[in-house]
C-alpha cells in the first residue's frame, strides 16, 4: 500500500471489515475478541489513547470468566470475600460470599486494555485517538471502489495523533503492539458490513440508529479513586441511608479504593461532598481526598431492541450504550461483557447468511439481563422511596444479604427474590 492510499489511521481506505466496533470498553473489547477469534476481520475505534481510566466502581461476578476462553485473572485487582452493607455507616450487615472468587475488582485501565490485546492477539486491529463522528448505511462505498451491497460507511477524525496498532501475535506481554501514528485531523471514511456501537453511556449513536431506549435513563454518578491503605482489602462495602435515592460504595483495589455515590430515581442529584465528607473519613481518609469525577450511568429502561432494522440493518449495540446497567446496584462490567460476546456470535452468524440471528441477539439479551432487571428496576423504585424501610426489611433480613451476594456473584437474578421483597416494602408503605 503507497503512503498516498493510506487513511489518517494508516489504514487501507479501500479496506471493508466485517464489523467495526465503536468503542474500546469492556463490551466493545469482548466483541472485536469473540469475532476475530470466528475469522472475522475487526477494526475497533476509540477516540481516547490507551491505556485509559474510567470513572467506574470496578466490580463484577467472577461468573463472567465462563465467556472467555483465556485467564482475567492478570487484571483482576481484588477477590471479595465479603460484602458489609450499612445504614448511615451504622447498623452493619455482613454477607459472605461463597464459592471460588464469586466478586472481582478491577480498575478499568487495566482491564479494558487487557481485553483490548487479546482482542488484537486474537487479529483485531485497534486505532486509538479516533472519533466517530458519524455512521449510515449504504447500498455501495462510492468514490469507484469496488464492493457490493449495503456497507456501513463510517465517518471518524483522527486526534492528533491517531495510532493504529496491528494484531499482536501475543497478549502476554504488558507493552501493546507498536502503533502507525498520524497527525492527519481530516475526516475519513471507513467502511464495514457490519457496526457494534460500544461507546458507553454517553452514546449519542446507539439512540440515533434505533438501538436501545429511544429516551434514555440515567444515575448520577461521583467517582472517586482514593490511593493508600486500605482496611478490609476482601471487603466491599454498600452505604444506605447517606445517600438519598442511591447508595454509596467503596471497593478494595490494589494501592486504595474505588468510591462512588450514584442517585437512581429522580432527576436531582446527590449532594456527593456532604456524603463523601462522611464516608471518607469512616476510611481512615480525610474528606476532601481524592479527585471527584461526575458521570452519568445509561441504565436499564425497559425492554427494547439492541439490533438496527431497514437502514440500520447490521448494527447492534452493547454494553452501557445499550442502557443495560443494573438500575438497582449499578452493576455495569457483567452487562457489558455478556452483550459483547453474544453480540459477537450473532454477527458471525448474520454474516453468515443466517437474517434472524440479529433479532436473536435482542431476545437473548432480554432473557439473559433484561428480564432480571425488570424486577430491579422495580426493587430500586420501592426501595430508594423508603431507603430506611428498604433497609430493614430487604436487607436486615436473615435471608436478605446472602440473596444480595448471590445477586453480585451472578447466581441469582432480581426475579428470584423480587415479588417477596416489594409485596414487604409496599406492605410496610400501606401500614404505616
Amino acid at each position: 500500500m503507497s503512503a498516498s492510499s493510506r487513511s489518517a489511521f494508516g489504514l487501507d481506505p479501500s479496506t471493508v471489515f466485517d464489523v467495526v466496533v465503536i468503542g474500546a470498553g469492556a463490551a466493545g473489547s469482548a466483541a472485536a475478541f469473540h469475532l476475530a477469534q470466528r475469522g472475522r476481520s475487526v477494526l475497533v475505534l476509540d477516540e481516547a489513547p490507551f491505556p485509559r481510566s474510567k470513572a467506574c466502581g470496578g466490580g463484577m461476578a467472577a461468573s463472567v470468566q465462563r465467556l472467555f476462553p483465556f485467564d482475567l485473572s492478570p487484571a483482576v485487582d481484588a477477590v471479595i470475600e465479603q460484602v458489609r452493607f450499612t445504614w448511615c455507616l451504622e447498623d452493619p450487615v455482613i454477607a459472605p460470599l461463597l464459592g471460588d472468587s464469586p466478586f472481582w475488582i478491577v480498575r478499568r485501565s487495566v482491564f479494558d486494555a487487557y481485553l483490548m490485546q487479546q482482542a488484537q492477539a486474537a487479529g483485531a486491529l485497534f486505532a486509538q485517538g479516533v472519533r466517530v463522528v458519524g455512521a449510515s448505511r449504504a447500498t455501495s462505498r462510492g468514490g469507484g471502489a469496488s464492493g457490493d451491497g449495503a456497507k456501513w460507511q463510517v465517518r471518524a477524525v483522527a486526534e492528533t495523533p491517531a495510532k493504529t496498532a496491528a494484531p499482536t501475535e501475543s497478549a502476554a506481554s504488558a507493552k501493546p503492539a507498536a502503533p502507525t501514528e498520524s497527525a492527519d485531523t481530516k475526516e475519513q471514511l471507513l467502511f464495514a458490513k457490519a457496526l457494534v456501537v460500544a461507546d458507553g453511556s454517553a452514546s449519542g449513536l446507539a439512540t440515533q440508529l434505533g438501538l436501545g431506549p429511544p429516551n434514555p435513563r440515567y444515575a448520577s454518578t461521583v467517582s472517586v479513586d482514593l490511593e493508600g491503605a486500605v482496611q478490609d482489602p476482601h471487603v466491599a462495602r454498600f452505604e444506605f441511608g447517606l445517600v438519598r435515592h442511591g447508595f454509596c460504595w467503596a471497593f478494595p483495589r490494589q494501592g486504595g479504593y474505588s468510591i462512588g455515590v450514584g442517585t437512581f430515581i429522580g432527576r436531582e442529584a446527590a449532594d456527593s461532598e456532604a456524603v463523601l465528607s462522611q464516608l471518607l473519613p469512616s476510611l481512615g481518609y480525610p474528606a476532601d481526598a481524592g479527585v471527584r469525577r461526575h458521570g452519568q450511568l445509561r441504565i436499564w429502561d425497559g425492554h427494547h431492541p439492541l439490533h438496527g432494522s431497514g437502514a440500520c440493518e447490521g448494527a447492534v449495540a452493547v454494553g452501557d450504550a445499550a442502557s443495560l446497567c443494573d438500575p438497582f446496584l449499578a452493576e455495569g462490567i457483567r452487562p457489558a461483557l455478556i452483550s459483547g460476546c453474544r453480540a459477537a456470535e450473532a454477527l458471525d452468524g448474520w454474516l453468515g447468511g443466517d437474517i434472524q440471528a440479529l433479532d436473536t441477539y435482542s431476545r437473548q439479551m432480554r432473557s439473559d439481563w433484561g428480564e432480571s432487571m425488570a424486577w430491579g428496576k422495580r426493587i430500586a423504585q420501592v426501595f430508594y422511596r423508603l431507603p430506611k424501610v428498604g433497609y430493614q426489611l430487604g436487607v436486615k433480613r436473615p435471608t436478605a444479604p446472602q440473596r444480595i451476594a448471590q445477586i453480585l456473584s451472578g447466581e441469582m437474578g432480581y426475579g428470584d427474590i423480587a415479588q417477596r421483597v416489594i409485596k414487604r416494602l409496599l406492605f410496610q408503605r400501606g401500614s404505616s
